[in-house]
C-alpha cells in the first residue's frame, strides 16, 4: 500500500516552545521534531550522541543540548537550558533482544534505566517548571509492547508498560496545575537504525502482520505527537494511543 502525502503545516504548536529528547538521527525523535518546526514551534532537541544531534540541529535549524537520560545532573541543565517550556516529548529509549533466561541483570538495568526511569526524571524535571506556570503538555513514547508480548522483548516491554502506568499515574497528579500529559504507543516505525537492534528477519515478519502490509513511517508517528502536544486534544490526559495498524 502506497504512503499518505505528508502533511503540510498548519500552525498547531505556533508560539510553542518545545523540548525534544533522543531526537538525533532518522527515527521518531527526529521525526517529531520536523513536525513540530512545520508546525510553527520554537523547538529543541537533545540526544547523548553529540555529533549527531549538532548535525541534527543544524538540518532542523534549532537549538540542541546533549543530555544522558540516564544521568539526573545532565537532566537538569538540560530543563536550565531550555527554559520554560510548553511541550516535553519524551522520546529517549533503549531496546534490545534477549530471552529472560539469558538476560543479565545490565541488560534488563541498563533498557529500564533509559525506557522507563528516564523518562521518570524527564517528567519530573519538567513538571517542575510546567507547574508554577499553570500549564504544558507532556507526550510520552510508549509501545504497543507494553500491552502485547514478544519473544525476547521482556525488558523492552516492562519498562514500555511502565511507561504507561507512569503516564496515567502523573497525568492524574499534573492536572491539578494544569499540565497534560499522554503517550503514544507505536507498533513498527521504520528507521534504519531499528535494523542493528533486530534479529534477521523479524522486521519483514513484523511488517507483514501489519493491516496495511508495512511499517509506520516516523512521521506518521510524529503526527499523532503532535496532535496530542497541541491544544486540539486539550480534554485529553492519562491516555495511551496506539499508533498502530493491529489491534493493540
Amino acid at each position: 500500500m502506497s504512503l499518505p502525502p505528508y502533511p503540510a503545516g498548519r500552525d498547531l504548536l505556533k508560539g510553542k516552545r518545545v523540548l525534544v529528547t533522543a531526537a538525533a538521527g532518522t527515527g521518531i525523535g527526529f521525526a517529531t521534531a520536523k513536525r513540530c518546526v512545520e508546525e510553527g514551534a520554537e523547538v529543541i532537541i537533545s540526544d547523548r550522541h553529540e555529533r549527531r544531534l549538532l548535525q541534527s540541529a543544524e538540518a532542523l535549524g534549532v537549538e540542541s543540548v546533549v543530555c544522558d537520560v540516564t544521568d539526573e545532573d545532565q537532566v537538569q541543565a538540560m530543563f536550565a537550558a531550555a527554559g520554560d517550556l510548553d511541550v516535553l516529548v519524551n522520546n529517549a529509549g533503549l531496546g534490545g533482544h534477549a530471552r529472560l533466561v539469558e538476560m543479565t541483570d545490565a541488560q534488563w538495568s541498563k533498557v529500564l534505566d533509559v525506557t522507563l526511569t528516564g523518562t521518570m526524571r524527564c517528567m519530573r524535571a519538567a513538571l517542575k517548571r510546567m507547574g508554577p506556570l499553570g500549564r504544558g503538555s507532556i507526550v510520552n513514547n510508549a509501545s504497543v509492547l507494553g500491552w502485547r508480548a514478544q519473544e525476547g522483548q521482556g525488558h523492552y516491554a516492562a519498562a514500555k508498560a511502565g511507561v504507561m502506568a507512569l503516564t496515567r499515574c502523573a497525568a492524574i497528579e499534573a492536572a491539578e496545575v494544569g499540565v497534560r500529559i499522554n503517550a503514544v504507543a507505536p507498533s513498527l516505525a521504520m528507521h534504519p537504525f531499528l535494523s542493528k537492534v533486530t534479529p534477521p528477519g523479524l522486521l519483514e515478519e513484523l511488517c507483514a502482520k501489519e493491516a496495511f502490509g508495512r511499517a509506520a513511517e516516523p512521521w506518521e508517528i510524529a503526527n499523532i505527537i503532535v496532535f496530542l502536544a497541541s491544544d486540539l486534544s486539550s480534554y485529553m490526559t492519562g491516555e495511551i494511543l496506539s499508533a498502530s495498524s493491529q489491534r493493540a
